[in-house]
């Protein structure tokens, strides 16, 4: 109990102080996690409103793997994005290993499928009834598929949130691929482990809350645009 009071007095005194070292971690935290919602949203949606459109027997196969990787263990997919970027792998060539951009990457890798599957549930929850009424309006093909992303725009915002939990609050992945380098890829995940281990249990707990308090922020303004959209 006193460890966990201890934090939270280390937490509101490095916030207070602003501390050069926590603000770093905090905004290479936000970089890397937003930037791979926005890139992973920019792939999934489309991909999963072209699935949930299309009858679920013709993507059966699509269903299975998608289902598959969104229950992938995150170390898993971290290795799978180290071996691809390593100097042996096929884009080692690109420099990118122990960077920003590889941890970027394996956000995306773990949070795409995650939107995508959950995006295709909810366009096929709305899809048929909604497209029918949109073509027997006389609406095209492309009209159609907008209306019915349309009318599930709520599912597919509380799919962007939980992908967005999903990268946050990643550490197995982001610690293979960007390495805790001081300065260069440290996030705040990545450093609570560092610090937990070392002992300094004070400052690991401080950051996980800062951490908690990020995200609560966050997923609360995503939150209220998303009800507040159902209450218009």
């Amino acid at each position: 109990m006193l460890d966990l009071l201890d934090g939270l007095i280390e937490a509101f005194s490095l916030i207070i102080a602003l501390d050069p070292d926590l603000i770093q971690i905090v905004f290479l935290s936000l970089r890397v996690s937003l930037t791979a919602i926005i890139v992973s949203t920019l792939l999934a949606v489309p991909l999963g409103t072209l699935l949930g459109l299309k009858p679920e027997k013709k993507t059966r196969l699509f269903n299975k793997i998608i289902f598959t990787f969104m229950g992938m263990p995150p170390v898993v997919g971290g290795l799978i994005i180290y071996l691809l970027l390593s100097r042996m792998g096929p884009f080692g060539v690109l420099g990118l290993l122990y960077s920003p951009s590889a941890m970027i990457i394996a956000q995306v890798f773990l949070a795409t499928p995650i939107i995508t599957g959950l995006t295709m549930v909810g366009i096929r929850a709305k899809g048929s009834a909604v497209e029918e009424t949109a073509r027997s309006l006389g609406a095209g093909s492309y009209l159609a598929a907008w209306t019915v992303v349309r009318e599930a725009r709520f599912a597919i915002l509380g799919a962007v949130i939980t992908g967005f939990g999903r990268v946050i609050a990643e550490v197995g992945a982001v610690m293979l691929v960007g390495g805790n380098i001081a300065g260069r890829t440290r996030v705040m995940t990545t450093a609570i482990v560092l610090e937990t281990r070392k002992g300094n249990f004070e400052l690991a707990i401080g950051l996980g809350v800062i951490l908690l308090l990020l995200s609560f922020i966050i997923n609360s303004v995503l939150y209220n645009i998303q009800k507040g959209g159902k209450s218009n």
